[in-house]
């Protein structure tokens, strides 16, 4: 709780925001980075128990999410703001006479703009029954834990409602493990966005992935079952058991606060608001599913932001005198997402109800995927469309759409599947679209302000993100962000070149796809037929990277120790006084009595610094160069193998203790732990990759922040990828729930080896995914459905790999060639004597520049 305090605020405006939804927090936020932000007080009010989340995102609570994995801000980053709040405080009263709120724990304060964005709530229709235990709803994080307690206790579950919101519950039970059924009044799902045929192929994907579907059913009661807890009888005079009910039906306004203290409501409910999100009290404003425009109400996020925006853009207007230069207009309510794994688009009239239009279907049986385009009566403009299985042209057809631009050609060429790879499918190229084209509609992101991050030094869709927000909500608009930025590098002359160097003019991954057809096995052999003159410290290491990564040969072999940097001639990490470090492998960070002994042993005899590592491994600093060999040696006689922390390649495995030791596990993390980093050993790639299993959803191991994360749930394996953290960090993706072993492991193959031969230089897993087009869904694509026909390939290729591997210092031990490099001067035997060390906490450190010179005359060389 944050302590309201009106002292050191009495000369800033303050604005009160009752609830703290992604809405609310929207509008809190952006006011909070605004110019002025310092001319206002911010207060919220929230009477959940926490502060905003992302309920877009909720059914990811049921494959591992948690609590803090959806939430959008936290208790630190609001001080930082200066945005006081109050959670578990309900806004009960308004008295807008003397401008105050009174909250159900007695407090009362004033304000001098109050902003209501206080939601919505679930409905539940007036059954008979309804009110029973085990009959929920899915609207918040608290109905989500009590799903997963009501799923412990039940086998069979059916969701009330089969639009957006009761196929998302259904993910939701379905991810629980529940046999789940969908129950819906009207004749197909997602009535509202979906025609019949577009419902009617939903409906079959949807009852393939084994949750069934039952249409046109009215619910009249909820009775005791006979073999589940409960049975709903329907008004045809079947009826369905089930041991949990949970109620999706759809949403109705939070207006009871307004309704109470005289705003004016409408007809159906919702706080009645003009253009600039105002109130029937021009001090009191309301935003998102709470209000009531031109009769209508928005259930999704995006519009609410644009209130929101628009709110803030009043509320400043009338303090400063200026006019407003925003107002809210409407709010298109087209929609892509997935729902049980099903790609699913509607835009604009999705039915075919404007007067005089024409429809052009298409319908494929065999890939499962039909379409659907309205366009007007003279087939120049787009009216609305229906994409199922397909989505691939949502983004240039909402373009079509929202800007009223004349469709290119034939209406029907937009739905026919692309005859080659160079032809775009929806025939509309981003430098066709005006600049104000909404580009993100989560945060009111335009081809415009894309255009202009371009031009402030945005290269990457990093850059973009971080700039304008743009792709960081639901996602829906990477592909398209992606191909305005790049078509604005283009317009700015800044050629979009992928060349790897002036040696080679291919990209990383054109050149490794040149090595593996052609199968080369040295770096001069690429060079003889693909490159030019005698290569550089760009094009060696990055080629030596991609020999090693098919042929997995020796790495300081003759043919390639040229292509090494200086990390991977000498197999050590150089530090910054010249020495190197010592890293062995510790698999899944286990480690016997005797190896920890053996490491003791090594680090007092060689006075090495000893450092236990964030990846659940044990650090030697401080080796000179000829005495790698020598420490490696032991090391090896002792069971240990290289580490590969000198390399681009798999460096930890993390794990907690799992189901061997702790009570929360659930499966056993170290074996698979182990398993995993004896398999991938050795691999090299792109750039380095990390690892860690848990062994529960609690999480210990941090997988959710790993290139390759595995969590254990009750079913099996869940796996995220492309997670890192440093200085840019990011939260791995759910890539598959519920995996056995060996599906586990295959799909880790598949991404992998894509990963290498698709990876640009020194691009880690998670800006490689950024810039991957079609990002998860299309990986996926590739890795379980097989997309691209390459699945054999991939998993043939790790299986050479793993086939084929050695440690590097065991067989560098055993060349003595090899161990000639491990010198400090060609023609003496000499050590460096440039070395300069101090005791600090028992062990030495380098010393500083100012301690060196306090060494050196304590002991001038003579």
């Amino acid at each position: 709780m944050s302590e309201l305090n009106t002292s050191a605020t009495a000369n800033k405006k303050r604005i009160i925001v009752v609830g703290n939804g992604m809405v609310g927090h929207q509008f809190l936020s952006t006011l909070a980075s605004s110019e002025n932000a310092s001319d206002y007080e911010l207060i919220t009010f929230s009477e959940e128990p926490r502060l905003a989340y992302d309920r877009v995102q909720l059914s990811k609570y049921f494959s591992g999410a948690t609590a803090d994995d959806l939430s959008l801000t936290n208790e630190d980053e609001y001080q930082q703001q200066s945005i006081r709040y109050l959670l578990k405080d309900k806004v009960v009263a308004i008295n807008s006479s003397e401008k105050t709120i009174t909250t159900a724990n007695g407090l009362t304060e004033s304000y001098d703009k109050l902003v209501l964005a206080t939601g919505s709530y679930p409905f539940v229709p007036p059954i008979p029954g309804k009110d029973q235990d085990h009959c929920l709803v899915y609207r918040t994080i608290e109905d989500l834990e009590a799903i997963s307690a009501s799923a412990e206790q039940s086998k069979v579950g059916v969701v009330v409602g089969g639009g957006l919101l009761g196929l998302e519950a259904a993910n939701a039970l379905k991810q629980a493990g529940l046999e789940t059924h969908v129950v819906e009044f009207a004749p197909r799902l997602m009535a509202v966005q979906l025609d019949s045929g577009g419902g009617e192929l939903l409906r079959a994907k949807i009852e393939d992935l084994g949750v069934r579907v039952h249409t046109e059913k009215n619910t009249q009661e909820i009775v005791a079952g006979e073999n589940c807890r409960y049975r709903m009888n329907f008004a045809d005079g079947s009826f369905l058991e089930t041991d949990m009910i949970l109620f999706s039906a759809g949403i109705r306004p939070q207006d009871e606060l307004a309704r109470q203290f005289d705003l004016t409501i409408g007809e159906r409910g919702g706080i009645v608001i003009n253009d600039s999100c105002q109130t029937s009290d021009p001090d009191i404003y309301a935003i998102g599913e709470c209000a009531l425009w031109d009769n209508k109400i928005y259930g999704l996020v995006a519009p609410g932001y644009q209130m929101a925006k628009v709110a803030i853009n009043h509320i400043q207007a009338s303090f400063s005198g200026d006019a407003a230069t925003l107002e809210f207009q409407g709010a298109d309510m087209s929609t892509k997402l997935k729902l049980l794994g099903v790609d699913v688009a509607s835009i604009g009239d999705a039915h075919g109800s404007s007067e005089g239009c024409q429809s052009y279907v298409f319908k494929d049986e065999v890939s499962e995927v039909y379409k659907r385009l309205i366009v007007s009566a003279d087939g120049k403009k787009l009216l609305g469309a229906v994409l199922v299985g397909d989505v691939e042209a949502y983004g240039s057809l909402l373009q079509l759409k929202l800007n009223d631009m004349d469709i290119p050609g034939d209406p029907a060429a937009l739905l026919l599947p692309a005859a080659s790879d160079d032809e775009g499918g929806a025939g509309l190229g981003v430098a066709a679209l005006p600049e104000t084209a909404q580009i993100c509609s989560c945060f009111d992101v335009t081809k415009g302000d894309i255009a202009a991050a371009v031009q402030g030094g945005c290269c990457t869709m990093g850059d973009i993100k971080d700039a304008t927000k743009a792709s960081t909500g639901c996602g829906g608009c990477a592909a398209l962000t992606k191909q305005v930025m790049d078509a604005e590098l283009e317009s700015l002359g800044v050629e979009v070149n992928n060349d790897l160097c002036e040696h080679f003019a291919y990209s990383r991954q054109e050149l490794a796809d040149i090595i593996r057809v052609k199968g080369f096995t040295t770096f001069k052999e690429v060079l003889a037929e693909h490159g030019k003159g005698h290569g550089c410290e760009i094009c060696k290491p990055t080629i030596g990277s991609i020999l090693a990564s098919f042929e997995n040969e020796y790495v300081l072999k003759d043919d390639h120790i040229g292509l090494q940097d200086t990390n991977d001639i000498f197999l050590g990490n150089m530090q910054k006084d010249g020495t190197y470090s010592i890293v062995p492998r510790v698999a899944g960070g286990e480690i016997t009595p005797e190896k920890l002994i053996v490491l003791g042993e090594v680090a007092k005899e060689y006075d090495l610094y000893t450092k236990i590592t964030g990846g659940q491994r044990i650090d030697l600093f401080g080796a000179q160069l000829h005495e790698l060999p020598e420490i490696w040696g032991k090391l090896v006689d002792a069971g240990f193998e290289t580490g590969h922390a000198y390399g681009k390649s798999l460096r930890t495995v993390k794990s907690c203790v799992g189901s061997t030791w702790c009570r929360y596990g659930v499966l056993d993390s170290v074996s698979m732990a182990i398993a995993l980093e004896d398999r991938y050993k050795g691999l090299r790639a792109p750039h380095k990759i990390k690892f860690a299993v848990s062994g529960c959803t609690r999480e210990c191991a941090e997988a959710q922040s790993k290139d390759i994360g595995v969590i254990a749930t009750e079913n099996g394996w869940n796996l995220y990828v492309c997670g890192n953290g440093g200085m840019r960090p990011r939260h791995g993706d759910l890539f598959a729930t519920d995996l056995d072993d060996e599906t586990l492991v295959k799909y880790i193959d598949r991404i992998l080896m894509f990963y290498v031969r698709t990876g640009d230089r020194l691009q880690r897993t998670s800006v490689w995914m950024e810039n991957l087009e079609g990002g998860l869904d299309y990986l996926r694509e590739v890795v379980i459905d097989d997309k691209l026909d390459i699945n054999s390939e991939l998993e043939d290729a790790m299986t050479k790999v793993v086939s084929t591997y050695q440690c590097e210092w065991k067989t560098t031990i055993n060349d003595t060639e090899k161990l000639k490099r491990f010198k400090h001067f060609i023609n003496s035997d000499d050590e460096d004597s440039a070395l300069y060390y101090v005791r600090e906490r028992g062990q030495r450190r380098p010393a500083t520049e100012a301690e060196k010179i306090e060494l050196i005359e304590l002991n001038p060389v003579e």
